[in-house]
C-alpha cells in the first residue's frame, strides 16, 4: 500500500514523502493516527503542490539569508564592557551581548545561540563571530570589544 507521510515517522521517512507500508501497518496504525494518507491520485496531487511551495519558501529563505549575510558583513559591532586591572574583562562576551547590539543599534533580529565566537574574548580588542542565518549560510562580523 503507498502512503503519503503527514508526520516525520522514525525509520519510515519525512512528512511529504510517498512510501510502500504493508497494509496492516498503513490500516491499523498510519491511516488511524492520522500519520498517512492514502496515495490515491488526488492526495498525490496535493502533496506535489505542498512540495512545490514548500522548495519555494526554502528557496525564498535562503535567498534573504544570502542578503542578510552581505548586509552583516559590513557591519563592525562594538561592545562596551567594565575592564579592571590589567585589561581583563569583568564577566564576559557572548552571543546574548551581540544580538542586543544588533538589535537596538542595526534593528536587526537575531537568536543568540545563532552566534558563536571564533575565539575567547578575554580583553578588549577586535574578534570575529560566526552567525549562522540559514542552514547553508552564515556571516563572519567584525566585534569590536571596548573598555566603558
Amino acid at each position: 500500500m503507498k502512503v503519503i507521510l503527514t508526520q516525520d515517522v522514525k525509520k519510515l521517512g519525512a512528512k511529504g514523502d510517498i512510501v510502500e507500508v504493508s497494509d496492516g501497518y498503513g490500516r491499523n496504525f498510519l491511516l488511524p493516527k492520522k500519520l498517512a494518507l492514502i496515495a490515491n491520485t488526488e492526495n498525490l496531487n496535493i502533496a506535489k503542490d505542498k512540495a512545490q511551495v514548500t522548495a519555494r519558501r526554502k528557496a525564498q529563505e535562503a535567498d534573504e539569508a544570502q542578503l542578510l549575510a552581505a548586509q552583516l558583513e559590513k557591519l563592525t559591532i562594538e561592545i562596551p564592557v567594565k575592564v579592571g586591572e590589567g585589561g581583563k574583562l569583568f564577566g564576559s562576551v557572548g552571543g546574548a551581548d551581540v544580538s542586543k547590539v544588533l538589535k537596538s543599534k542595526h534593528d536587526i533580529d537575531i537568536d543568540k545561540r545563532k552566534i558563536s565566537f571564533t575565539e575567547e574574548v578575554i580583553s578588549p580588542g577586535p574578534y570575529t563571530v560566526i552567525i549562522k542565518l540559514h542552514q547553508n549560510v552564515q556571516s563572519k562580523v567584525k566585534v569590536e570589544v571596548v573598555a566603558k
